[in-house]
């Protein structure tokens, strides 16, 4: 049996305009963020089936971003959480590490490692999956967590994912309940920047 997964990021905040490292810690959506938000909604509304339950990081972010796109009632789960960057939470973006050396420094520094990363959403993600009425859920959490978990069930994800995870991405994975793995099947990924808002 298969089921669905739509993971989706949060709109861009304050730190993600003013280009700080966000991780545990928190900004609210930019008047853009939520403007993104509905923007990626026309897509959710248009899936071929209807959510049934839906999730959310305990981050403001992703809860504002959730209420955004969706009316149902839903779960906060640290689970869901962005990558702990630790001590560089909340800092400039320019002292992040070279993309080669992310793996254990963030860790060095009281943060997670990247295997710390995978294994808390693969954790928290099979969990939601495996319980019985979840059939189509919707869970929004960040780009730095959602990114390493598709990696990790799709690394040869080019054709799906040319460039980076816009804000408001949303992924569409399908869930197979007998081997507990996660297949990725379409991807929104809109770099919607419209000033209009």
């Amino acid at each position: 049996m298969k089921k669905k997964l739509i993971l989706m990021r949060h709109g861009e905040t304050l730190f993600n305009q003013r280009k700080r490292i966000q991780g545990w810690v928190d900004s609210p959506l930019t008047e853009l963020g939520k403007a993104q938000a509905l923007y990626s909604k026309q897509f959710i509304d248009k899936l071929p089936f209807e959510i049934d339950h839906a999730f959310s990081s305990t981050s403001e972010r992703a809860c504002d971003t959730l209420e955004l796109v969706s009316d149902l009632p839903y779960k906060r789960l640290k689970g869901l959480k962005e990558w702990n960057f630790g001590m560089l939470d909340g800092e400039p973006e320019y002292l992040n590490p070279p993309l080669d050396q992310y793996n254990e420094f963030f860790s060095s520094h009281g943060g997670e490692s990247r295997q710390q990363l995978i294994d808390r959403m693969n954790d928290t993600l099979i969990s939601i999956m495996k319980e019985n009425e979840n059939h189509n859920v919707l869970a929004v959490s960040h780009g730095g967590a959602i990114r390493n978990f598709e990696r990790f069930w799709c690394p040869d994800d080019k054709s799906l994912i040319p460039t980076r995870l816009y804000n408001c991405a949303v992924l569409v994975f399908d869930f197979d309940t007998e081997n507990q793995s996660f297949e990725l099947i379409d991807v929104y990924n809109p770099n919607y920047q419209s000033k209009q808002v």
